[in-house]
């Protein structure tokens, strides 16, 4: 049936391109398509966008219908506008380039610490679309020479580059390079250095974090990692208490997936696609092993959802009442911007609360509760009292009259996760 159905979707998409002669708008060309002579910044009609195939159909000189991917056109226009995207393209309109590095990185922004968006292979050809404004990469504390493009890649993916490591050329109707230096991948390649290359590496306890969806912040940064950047060719390593950065010049491979890079004191040693362990010598001459992973997610996102949901549990204990107070441990105030105010705690100092402790402070979610825990409190609030360098956490219920306190000490703490309870803890009612 399914196969029944598809193919009537091409007959019809076959018939619609035969009948209409209703142009939907127009687009300008971004990669020559040298079978039909076209070339790149030429305008052209279009007749019918198919999502299904991923295709647009356009027109010939000749009058030919013919389809053409997606990613190849801009989007269609009115006939009144398409000279203003044109005139986008115009400069450029006819210019390519031949990426002289394996592991270029192409990246989201023209500035060379954007995320990078794809990797490109040495000899690859990429289009060139248009300038842009951005900072040049650095090396040897001097910028380099050359320009930020937006580039095309061949199978639709957009990107900036930096020109340092472009060879422009221009592409004439047929497909055929005019001028400009040819490139070819003489560079030893090898597929697991390269796919080293295109990744960046996390400790390999951030997998265990983010699968079990226990995402503790005091453990889990951006910053925390290992990179090649092919680019500047450096390499960075950011793990634990080691923070290095080196120049290499390309890489040596020792065995079938073992790499040393050149003029660095690194060995790096190929386990999985998404696994890597990397001895690092340090000055002394002591070597340590780092095992590090790929994450498929954005670290950066998962760390800003995180957050969120943190806020959103504070939220919540915010709107349980204007005010939360108890005849023997005092009044406590919830600010929507995490501040608190608690007076009037005396019987919970200094077992609970430092003596040192003022009446204001900042709360906060940190600690996540265990599987055992969690079918009898609904979180854990961590008090940090102006005049004191130490959290007060309390496990904590809400209940229909207020909120149930039950301070932690003697609490197994594992992380950023309380398992077990105190032996004998101290329970607060406060009452809205």
């Amino acid at each position: 049936m399914k196969r029944y159905f598809y193919a009537l979707t091409i007959l019809l998409s076959f018939l619609l391109v035969s009948c209409s002669d209703k142009i939907m708008g127009y687009s300008v060309v971004l990669w020559t398509i040298p079978e039909y002579q076209i070339e790149s910044g030429q305008v052209v009609p279009v007749y019918i966008k198919s999502n299904i195939s991923h295709v647009y159909v356009i027109g010939t000189e000749s009058g030919e219908k013919i389809e053409i991917p997606l990613w190849q056109l801009t989007e269609p226009v009115k006939k009144g506008k398409v000279g203003d995207v044109a005139k986008k393209y115009s400069e450029y309109a006819n210019s390519y380039a031949s990426v002289k590095l394996n592991g270029l990185p192409s990246r989201a922004e023209p500035v060379n610490t954007a995320k990078q968006v794809y990797r490109l292979r040495k000899g690859e050809v990429v289009k060139i679309l248009y300038k842009g404004e951005g900072t040049a990469p650095m090396t040897g504390g001097r910028p380099l020479p050359g320009e930020w493009f937006r580039i095309l890649m061949n199978d639709g993916t957009q990107g900036w580059c930096f020109s340092y490591n472009l060879a422009l050329f221009q592409m004439d109707k047929n497909g055929q390079q005019i001028g400009g230096e040819v490139i070819e991948d003489n560079s030893n390649a090898d597929e697991r250095f390269d796919l080293i290359l295109t990744k960046t590496w996390y400790p390999d306890y951030y997998k265990t974090l983010i699968s079990g969806g226990n995402i503790d912040l005091s453990r889990l940064s951006v910053n925390q990692n290992f990179v090649i950047n092919a680019e500047n060719e450096l390499v960075s390593l950011n793990i634990n208490k080691i923070h290095e950065t080196w120049t290499y010049e390309g890489f040596t491979k020792t065995s079938s997936n073992e790499f040393t890079l050149n003029n660095v004191p690194i060995v790096i040693t190929y386990k999985r696609d998404d696994f890597i362990v990397i001895r690092y010598t340090d000055e002394s001459g002591k070597p340590q092993d780092v095992n590090l992973v790929s994450i498929e997610a954005d670290i950066e996102e998962i760390i800003s959802q995180e957050k969120e949901r943190r806020n959103q549990v504070y939220l919540q204990l915010v709107q349980l009442a204007p005010e939360l107070s108890s005849s023997n441990y005092g009044t406590l105030v919830l600010n929507d911007d995490g501040t608190f105010k608690w007076t009037k705690y005396k019987l919970l100092v200094p077992s609970v609360i430092p003596s040192s402790a003022k009446n204001e402070g900042t709360a906060s979610i940190k600690y996540i509760l265990s599987k055992t825990l969690a079918s009898n409190y609904d979180g854990v609030i961590t008090f940090r009292f102006d005049g004191t360098t130490e959290d007060v956490n309390f496990l904590y219920k809400i209940e229909e009259s207020g909120l149930r306190l039950e301070d932690t000490n003697g609490a197994s703490i594992k992380g950023n996760q309380i398992t077990s309870r105190g032996s004998s803890p101290t329970i607060v009612y406060l009452t809205k």
